[in-house]
């Protein structure tokens, strides 16, 4: 099983206003209670997208069901180090998430998962822009680090490692140990005394 090469993510976007989005905001810990991750789209953002009555609050995801790139604010996915909160997002249909700025356990989360987080200081801008034009693509280029919608362009920072991982094919680190059990056990050879 080979990972896919991840370079260019082309979608529309949704801009879910805010910062410090917690995990628990993302997923509450009342949907937690799975075997897989698997059915956990659903309940993205569960308690901001419905009222007590079970109600739809129009809530951006909803509105925009198509999207998948997620656009916010500063600090998104603080909080507690759930796996569940990046799980729910991709089993949304999210691909890639823009924001100012990304709390690290999430972060890396979401990387194992193949979702870039991609920070930079303009992401009020591109959602301003994108909630303007909803029908414009966004297009992520991993590898020259820019984002595009189209005359406009920003630049977005992302950790060289991760940028690598994602372009290479290698962000999944389990499924890197497992493609390579071969290698792992001819090295284990080589170590015995």
């Amino acid at each position: 099983m080979s990972l896919e090469k991840i370079n260019k993510i082309r979608g529309k976007g949704v801009f879910v206003t805010g910062d410090d989005i917690d995990t628990d905001r993302i997923i509450p810990a009342r949907f937690m209670k799975c075997i897989t991750f698997d059915d956990l789209g659903q309940y993205a953002f569960y308690d901001v997208r419905f009222n007590d009555k079970n109600e739809s609050l129009n809530h951006p995801l909803d509105l925009h069901r198509s999207s998948t790139i997620l656009i916010s604010g500063s600090n998104f996915g603080c909080g507690s180090s759930r796996e569940h909160a990046p799980q729910a997002l991709y089993h949304w249909g999210i691909r890639a998430i823009i924001a100012e700025s990304f709390a690290e356990i999430f972060f890396g989360n979401c990387t194992t998962l193949g979702i870039p987080c991609i920070a930079t200081k303009q992401a009020k801008e591109i959602a301003l822009y994108i909630e303007e034009n909803p029908t414009k693509e966004i297009l992520i280029d991993i590898e020259n680090k820019k984002i595009s919608i189209e005359e406009k362009s920003f630049n977005f920072e992302i950790p060289e490692t991760t940028r690598r991982a994602l372009i290479d094919g290698e962000w999944d680190p389990i499924a890197l140990l497992l493609e390579s059990k071969e290698e792992i056990k001819k090295l284990e050879e080589s170590l015995k005394l």
